[in-house]
């Protein structure tokens, strides 16, 4: 265990739910975990106590494993009570992509916050600038220029369809101004931004419990990617911004992250994150007293070699970084004669 894992505490030790299986948060919160095909190789999902059913909280990719595991807890895990309905903090494939198979499966409506919701429908319908050949030209701009990684990226032109193959016509909308009532109990819509357009928490006082998807990870920092379709967004600041509100939350909160174990010490993690931002933006800066382009801060961002999944999360986070320095008035943006978008302080 590192420095920063030492500070948080885990009371559930090394113990993981076996796919298909589930381990009791409490007596209304079960714990599920699903395997992806990545770097980061599982999600947590949860399924809440609903009057007579049971809740979902996040879905899982759409492909066969998925699903099977899915099919093992409706038999195993369920008590053979029904999912009553399927609650998605955000809009990446491996929280809704399953979505639209779950809400037909049991006939049950999908509540996302609505800019969760309107992205997910434009990128499973590969609509122009949410697609994934509009990653490529975004690159390009910002230095990468390396015929093998074009190549790459064009074979990931309909990546999220794959992954999220449909999402349901219809939904409800998770709203911060009103609490949702699951079971005996409610939950407040704390909405983040910076990691997706508009990322739904879910805290539940009574339990004192912070369902907090992809904003508090325990291990790990959230990405925060600057993305084609909207090309002069400060996703730092604005994730940094939402962090703020997670230090109003009880300091012994149980926090239920999407990926890692549960955890407690959130206000500790807060400040965590707050420290990790704020170097990698020394490291930015520092970098800039020549002009920089995205792609020449990735290697100095992450010291590793990188997949192309890995890739394109390094870029749009190298970028979020030189964006915050951009908006904060520290750095300013030249356009060089090939095309390419460099920064310099």
């Amino acid at each position: 265990m590192n420095a920063l894992e030492a500070e948080l505490s885990y009371p559930f030790g090394e113990t993981l739910p076996a796919t298909g299986a589930a381990l009791s948060i409490t007596p209304e919160v079960r714990w599920i975990r699903m395997g992806l095909p990545f770097a980061l190789n599982h999600i947590n999902l949860w399924l809440l106590e609903d009057g007579d059913g049971w809740a979902v909280v996040d879905c899982g990719i759409a492909n066969d494993a998925t699903r099977a595991a899915w099919e093992q807890v409706f038999t195993e895990v369920l008590d053979g009570r029904p999912i009553t309905r399927v609650i998605v903090t955000h809009c990446h494939p491996d929280h809704v992509g399953l979505a639209d198979w779950l809400c037909e499966r049991w006939g049950v409506s999908l509540w996302m916050s609505v800019g969760e919701y309107g992205f997910a429908r434009m990128m499973s319908a590969g609509l122009p600038g949410a697609d994934g050949p509009a990653t490529i030209p975004h690159f390009r701009r910002h230095g990468l220029r390396d015929p093998a990684m074009l190549s790459q990226l064009e074979g990931r032109k309909a990546y999220y369809p794959t992954l999220v193959p449909k999402v349901p016509a219809q939904f409800i909308r998770l709203d911060p101004r009103v609490a949702l009532r699951i079971g005996s109990h409610n939950w407040r819509i704390i909405i983040g931004t910076g990691h997706s357009p508009e990322h739904a928490a879910l805290y539940c006082e009574s339990l004192n419990i912070l369902i907090s998807g992809d904003m508090l990870l325990p291990k790990i920092s959230t990405n925060t990617s600057v993305f084609a379709i909207e090309p002069e967004a400060d996703a730092v600041g604005q994730f940094l911004e939402s962090l703020q509100q997670f230090r109003s939350l009880p300091a012994q909160t149980l926090v239920l992250p999407s990926h890692g174990r549960p955890f407690r010490g959130i206000h500790q993690r807060v400040r965590q994150l707050q420290e990790h931002h704020a170097a990698r933006l020394d490291e930015v800066r520092a970098a800039c007293e020549v002009p920089r382009s995205a792609a020449d801060i990735v290697p100095m961002m992450f010291r590793r070699d990188l997949d192309m999944h890995q890739l394109t999360f390094a870029m749009g986070e190298a970028l979020a970084h030189l964006h915050r320095l951009w908006f904060a008035g520290e750095l300013r943006r030249i356009h060089d004669d090939d095309g390419v978008i460099r920064f310099v302080r």
